[in-house]
């Protein structure tokens, strides 16, 4: 019985360092509207839960040592910091929206980075976290987890350098993926601002200035009200190329295995 209680405490601590790597920096459960504790007891619990099961896979290794922690910490980060690009994507958009909307001075206290961040770049991330929550893309996620114990069996995962390098290559794709997110509003406020130029060329009378940024905002609110019928399955795609890239990272980290996965955030 020694023995056994051993091996599941031995199991619960490496799988809560895993957990805790995904709950720290994964969307959703890296906000900072959640609890502390509300966190720590999710992570302790679900460690609790898996431990049993994920000691007795095969090749698990429920055994306390500094490369082991390291192993699963690093899986943990492997989803978090792969899936929090969905969020610096939905930040960035809001900047350049914020932009054309003439609110690029106007900043607020993210509560969740602690730094100042456009006024739409907070509604964008908010509006993000909504279709997360209502397309169940947490539990998507919590579920990968819970697979990766395959893929990766306890105790047994290396952190290795062509896995980071894929995660830093998928940040490239967060300012494409923002451009095609806000190109809506960005290609429809262009269009007023010509617009509005046009008409100062033609009637210098006109009071071009005074009427340039009123125009560009309430178009660009219309375009953006219209644009967010596409929003669930943009982030719901972008989602899936970011958690697929992971699931893959985890499973192979060898040279190459990250060309083409996250062009796709793109798409």
């Amino acid at each position: 019985m020694m023995a056994d209680w051993t091996t599941f405490l031995s199991a619960m601590t490496l799988t809560l360092a895993r957990v805790s790597g995904m709950v720290a920096f994964a969307p959703f459960f890296s906000s900072t509207a959640l609890p502390m504790r509300a966190k720590a007891v999710f992570a302790g619990a679900t460690a609790f839960l898996l431990a049993p099961v994920v000691a007795a896979l095969p090749y698990a290794q429920a055994e306390i040592t500094f490369s082991a922690l390291l192993g699963e910490l690093a899986v943990g980060l492997v989803y978090g910091l792969s899936l929090t690009l969905v969020s610096e994507m939905l930040l960035f958009a809001g900047q350049i929206a914020g932009l054309q909307f003439s609110f690029s001075l106007v900043n607020l206290m993210d509560p969740s980075t602690e730094i100042q961040t456009p006024l739409l770049g907070d509604l964008f991330q908010l509006m993000g976290t909504l279709v997360v929550i209502g397309a169940g893309l947490d539990r998507i996620l919590l579920a990968s987890m819970v697979r990766s114990f395959h893929a990766a069996p306890l105790g047994a995962y290396a952190l290795a350098a062509p896995s980071a390098m894929a995660i830093v290559r998928a940040a490239g794709g967060v300012f494409l993926a923002a451009l095609e997110l806000s190109a809506p509003v960005l290609a429809a406020t262009m269009l007023v601002e010509v617009a509005v130029a046009l008409l100062g060329k033609l009637s210098p009378q006109l009071p071009v200035m005074f009427l340039g940024v009123p125009l560009k905002t309430l178009t660009g609110f219309v375009v953006l009200t219209g644009s967010m019928a596409v929003w669930p399955r943009f982030i719901e795609a972008r989602f899936a190329a970011l958690l697929d890239m992971a699931e893959r990272l985890i499973a192979a980290p060898v040279h190459g295995v990250a060309m083409g996965l996250f062009p796709g955030l793109g798409r």
